[in-house]
């Protein structure tokens, strides 16, 4: 596995965390968060770090506390699809440290990142001393779970290029409100990543986003993408 590329270590301090409140695993009872506080080392990481790879033995559990981390598969002829962006408070390598099953994706930060690492055997022990830690844990897969099931039917379902895409940037959207009325995010994927997300191609992915910027439906300014009109744009998806 490609070693990390670190950038600093930051002291831990997860009891005082601003946003710790609007993000599900870390809004523990105040015994477990003190707990999970003491546990792990929390790192910056530049842009293309990978945490780990399709097949690492899962040693660590990783709490993503800020930035953006890619979650993708390849295929025996060297395809590679996207799944997923990761955003602060998700929990990564879960499925495959409380499974004991190698990792099944690659994840790999796609903007600076500040990383919690957590040792397996640690990580589990916090889930058998706390049952609200395994319940936050069990929530987790779930919404794992539930975001699958949105992906395939996206793909499955939407006749457009244009549902596909509007799909993605709501998702995206509302995964990084963190509880405020505006739905901003960055969009630290190339037009030719969120083509392989959406299904279809790079130059379509232009001409869309430029189209709902037109409309005034989005606003793109540099990497930042702002929602102008979350109705029109989830009217494409239906």
């Amino acid at each position: 596995m490609t070693p990390f590329k670190q950038m600093h270590t930051q002291s831990e301090d997860c009891v005082h965390c601003e946003h710790r409140h609007v993000r599900l695993f870390c809004n523990l009872p105040q015994e477990a968060l003190e707990e999970f506080d003491r546990m792990g080392v929390q790192v910056s990481h530049a842009p293309g770090a990978k945490l780990f790879a399709e097949g690492d033995v899962a040693r660590n559990v990783f709490v993503l506390c800020s930035g953006q981390v890619k979650l993708s598969t390849t295929s025996r002829d060297g395809r590679t699809m996207i799944l997923k962006i990761a955003v602060p408070g998700d929990l990564l390598g879960l499925n495959a440290a409380l499974a004991g099953t190698p990792h099944e994706v690659t994840a790999e930060t796609i903007e600076p990142c500040t990383i919690k690492t957590i040792r397996r055997e640690q990580f589990v022990d916090l889930l058998q001393s706390h049952g609200a830690a395994s319940m936050k844990a069990a929530q987790s897969l779930s919404l794992e779970y539930g975001a699958v099931f949105r992906d395939a039917r996206r793909l499955a379902l939407s006749t457009t290029a244009g549902g596909r895409l509007a799909q993605l940037l709501l998702e995206w959207a509302r995964a990084s409100r963190c509880g405020e009325s505006e739905m901003k995010f960055t969009m630290a994927l190339t037009h030719e990543e969120i083509a392989n997300m959406a299904g279809t191609s790079r130059e379509t992915v232009t001409r869309l986003l430029n189209q709902f910027r037109r409309q005034q439906w989005i606003r793109i300014h540099g990497s930042r993408v702002t929602i102008l009109n979350e109705v029109e744009l989830d009217k494409l998806t239906a």
